[in-house]
């Protein structure tokens, strides 16, 4: 193999049989159960990097469900997204994720600078119930429940929520374990459609845990429980801020 060819094929790790193809990437019946909170200020002004601005301390817990992703497969997801602005302009960081499939992890991680871990979310319905839950390490870190359907909401509301710009710290260490890619990356879901957006009586519980600290940004008072289901393509990125250049 030359350099070129390198060059040339080099996409993804591993080079001749990478753990995800190139995208964008289609999701489709792509199912949410965000919980918005409300948290301590001094806690969550510490975990939002400038020069992302905070806007109140609020928080949004998600349980995602995604049963059809390009290249993916079916896989779920939870974490956290803080609301905050850039030059003015709202949208939200993403704090933590935990999910159960290693494609998007790796390219989660790699191309965007997603915050993934590996855990054990799940998204179902239970009776009456839209149930939420996230395991790290044989252990519940958190628990998400809202009553199932109770009001139709409109799906502009929905698709403006999801159309907001998302910000990621992107972080690469080098080989001598130094900084070699320190970023803040926007992206911006693309092509959505909604199937259907709802809200209900919601809760969340928390619970502490050393490495999938969830419960760092505590629940004060839930303030919203929203449920969604979409279609939706998510593109590669752009770099807002170089950390290493400024």
């Amino acid at each position: 193999m030359t350099e070129d060819e390198v060059r040339q094929n080099g996409f993804a790790m591993p080079m001749h049989n990478p753990a995800y193809p190139p995208g964008p990437y289609r999701f489709v019946d792509r199912e949410f159960l965000i919980i918005t909170y409300r948290t301590d200020p001094v806690a969550l002004q510490k975990i939002i990097p400038a020069p992302l601005k905070m806007i109140d301390p609020i928080v949004k817990f998600e349980f995602i469900n995604m049963p059809d992703s390009t290249g993916f497969g079916h896989y779920c997801e939870s974490g956290q997204v803080i609301p905050v602005t850039l030059n003015g302009v709202p949208g939200g960081y993403v704090h933590s994720m935990y999910l159960n499939d290693h494609p998007p992890i790796a390219a989660g991680r790699e191309l965007w600078g997603f915050p993934k871990k590996l855990g054990e979310p799940e998204l179902r319905i239970h009776k009456d119930t839209l149930l939420g839950t996230l395991e790290y390490s044989d252990t519940r870190v958190a628990t998400g429940t809202m009553g199932f359907k109770h009001k139709t909401l409109d799906p502009k509301s929905a698709l403006a929520a999801l159309l907001a710009p998302s910000y990621l710290l992107k972080i690469i260490p080098h080989v001598d374990g130094t900084q070699r890619i320190c970023e803040l990356v926007q992206y911006n879901l693309t092509d959505i459609i909604i199937k259907g957006a709802w809200s209900g009586p919601g809760a969340l519980e928390l619970a502490s845990h050393a490495l999938a600290p969830v419960a760092s940004l505590p629940v004060l008072e839930v303030l919203s429980a929203t449920h969604i289901l979409a279609d939706l393509t998510l593109p590669y990125g752009t770099v807002v801020y170089d950390y290493l250049n400024r």
